[in-house]
């Protein structure tokens, strides 16, 4: 297997952060989004769709985006569990994982790509040209506010988002708020809960990747 990764995007590094808490080693090999490396000739022979991460097998299977690699690779290495024991779990777990990544995700890339001078015709991803929207930039940036506020209730008293475990809603609900400092945003101070958590499972070594 092989692992296209870009080392300072948020969407391969939820993929990393999984890889790394399952204990899997694969080799990864780094794609330059800055020097649009996903556009060259050789990358699109892998993903066609100009995006990483991606995971390459053997047989040339190619798994492109965050959800289809976790699914491939947590039902090789089902331990440690990051998906859910039960149905009741593994159906809060993907219900939180849809609202990060509509919500939390989402608006944050929809503020970043329509205002960063550096992705000027790239508001989207793949080999498509489109230009910035400024109103976009300012809607994402107010869903993006309006989504930290909201951590500290999704949270709660609880140790993790989902309960008492630690899962893949964890992971991506950490990459989105480390995300945020992208746009000079946090999560707001009197959320005391919501910072616990951010300091706990920022306190994972998987975090570090």
């Amino acid at each position: 297997m092989k692992f296209y990764d870009c080392s300072t995007a948020p969407s391969p590094r939820r993929a990393r952060v999984f890889i790394a808490e399952k204990g899997i080693d694969i080799e990864t090999i780094q794609v330059d989004l800055g020097n649009r490396e996903q556009l060259s000739d050789w990358f699109r022979k892998i993903n066609p769709y100009c995006t990483v991460p991606v995971l390459s097998l053997d047989d040339g299977t190619t798994y492109t985006n965050t959800a289809g690699i976790r699914a491939y690779l947590d039902a090789l290495y089902p331990e440690p569990n990051l998906m859910g024991h039960t149905a009741q779990a593994k159906g809060r777990i993907a219900d939180l994982q849809w609202r990060i990544e509509t919500e939390g995700m989402m608006a944050r890339a929809e503020a970043l790509r329509n205002s960063v001078p550096g992705m000027k015709g790239r508001a989207l991803t793949g080999l498509e040209a489109y230009e910035q929207i400024p109103e976009l930039a300012e809607r994402g940036k107010a869903r993006a506010a309006r989504f930290l506020a909201g951590i500290e209730g999704l949270v709660g008293a609880k140790p993790f988002v989902a309960g008492d475990s630690y899962s893949v809603a964890d992971i991506d609900l950490m990459v989105v708020v480390d995300f945020a400092g992208w746009l000079k945003m946090g999560l707001p101070d009197d959320a005391v809960n919501a910072r616990r958590w951010h300091e706990a499972v920022s306190a994972r070594a998987s975090a570090k990747f």
